[in-house]
This record gives C-alpha cells, sequence and structure tokens, in this order.
C-alpha cells in the first residue's frame, strides 16, 4: 500500500471517532478507486491504524462501511481485502452501467440546461488535453467529472445515485479499461456523440450513444479481460468454493 500522502489531517478540537471513520472510509474509497490498493490486497486493521495514526475502533468502522458498499470484502481467517469481481459478475456489472449511462443520457437530452451543456463540453476539452499529453491518470479522473456532469444534466435522483454507486464497484476495473490501446482515443469520440445527441435533443440516440460507450462486447471484452492481471483473478477461485461471486 502506498505511503505517500495518505496521512489523514490532524482532528480538530475533540473530534469524534465516526468523524474520523468517515474520514478513513473516504481516503480509502478514493485508494481503491484510483488503483492505489488494488483488488485483492489485504486491509490490516493494525496497519491501517499506525499508517493513519487512528485507534482500530474507527478502523472497523470504515471498513464496515465499506463492506456495505461492496469495495471490500472478508475471507474468514484469511482477513478483509479489497474485493475481486468474478469475470461474469464483472460483465454483468458493465452491463447494468452501461443502462444506467443510458438512461441518464436520454433523461439529459430532455432535461439539460444551456449550463449544463456547456460544462460537458468544457471537461471535454480537458479530457482532450489530458489524451494529447498522454496521461491516463489525469484522462480518468477528468473523464470522471464527464460523467459526474451527465448524471447532473439528467435530473434524476435514484438513477444518478445507483449509476455513482455502481461505478465505485467497478472502478478499480474502469481504470483498467483506460489503459486499453486506444482506448482514450475512442473515449473522445464517444463523448462527442453523446453531447451532439444533448444538444440536439434526441433522447433516443442519447442513450443508444451512452449505452455503448460504456459496454465492452466483442473482441473489446476479450481483450479487456485478457489485460487483468492475476491479482484481479487469483481470488475467484476462492469466491467460487465460497459461493460468492
Amino acid at each position: 500500500m502506498a505511503q505517500d500522502d495518505i496521512r489523514l489531517p490532524e482532528a480538530a478540537g475533540n473530534m469524534r471517532a465516526p468523524t474520523r471513520s468517515g474520514e478513513l472510509r473516504e481516503q480509502l474509497e478514493q485508494m481503491i478507486l484510483d488503483g492505489r490498493l488494488e483488488p485483492g490486497e489485504r486491509l490490516d486493521e493494525m496497519e491501517l491504524a499506525r499508517t493513519f495514526g487512528l485507534s482500530r475502533t474507527p478502523v472497523r468502522e470504515a471498513i464496515k462501511a465499506l463492506l456495505a458498499i461492496g469495495l471490500v470484502e472478508t475471507r474468514g481467517r484469511q482477513g478483509t481485502h479489497v474485493a475481486i469481481l468474478s469475470i461474469p459478475a464483472l460483465i454483468e456489472m458493465f452491463d447494468v452501467m452501461a443502462a444506467l449511462e443510458g438512461l441518464c443520457a436520454r433523461f439529459a437530452a430532455r432535461r439539460a440546461t444551456l449550463a449544463e451543456r456547456a460544462a460537458m463540453r468544457e471537461v471535454h476539452k480537458e479530457l482532450v488535453s489530458a489524451y494529447e499529453a498522454g496521461d491516463p491518470v489525469a484522462f480518468y479522473k477528468v473523464n470522471q467529472q464527464f460523467h459526474d456532469l451527465l448524471y447532473e444534466a439528467a435530473h434524476t435522483h435514484f438513477i444518478a445515485d445507483q449509476a455513482i454507486q455502481l461505478r465505485r464497484r467497478i472502478g478499480a476495473y474502469r481504470l483498467r479499461a483506460t489503459y486499453q490501446p486506444g482506448r482514450m482515443l475512442s473515449t473522445l469520440s464517444e463523448h462527442v456523440r453523446i453531447m451532439d445527441a444533448i444538444d440536439a435533443g434526441d433522447p433516443e440516440e442519447a442513450r443508444k450513444a451512452a449505452s455503448e460507450h460504456v459496454q465492452l462486447l466483442g473482441d473489446q471484452l476479450t481483450d479487456f479481460i485478457a489485460s487483468l492481471p492475476a491479482n484481479m483473478s487469483r481470488a475467484n477461485r476462492w469466491q467460487a468454493n465460497n459461493g460468492h461471486v
């Protein structure tokens, strides 16, 4: 686990344990999403307590919160690890994510304001800059901002919330997809298609464009699965033996 820039800020006054627990949960979640904590990596309570300068109580609470949203998993005596998804479950999650993104784009084509459409165009310019700079890390972060704006432009509550929660679950795997050869360039053209459909007020085309943007099909899916390192698939045997996906 990377040690740089991960210590929590000092508590102000007599900050309560749940607040420190919430801070730790948010930071661990971000570390999982951006790949600093990889699928399969063990989360040791004592090590985390030392690293972040906390007692074990808020560490346990943070881990429980991550368990509740599926970002970590328990393996009996092996302890708690960053969750690993089986290939079948991962494919299903990408399919659901595609459907949710499509719905958000569909609603955005009907509901997005001029300011929201302009904001998406501006963030897309930043995405182009990240691509031209050959910076996949920055590209991934800006890409998330683009999708956040899409959710906001949809003016939904439940659907956007579900999309965000599922994005957290598969965040580490979506990060891997960004590194696929040609994926960043394809993303740029796919975003333009989504934005053009929204600007044209075409809900069905926006839905189709956004859904196809997220969904992994054919050779793209095969290449993505082949690119997954051993640490992202090794636990599948354990999960299968214990009735999990």
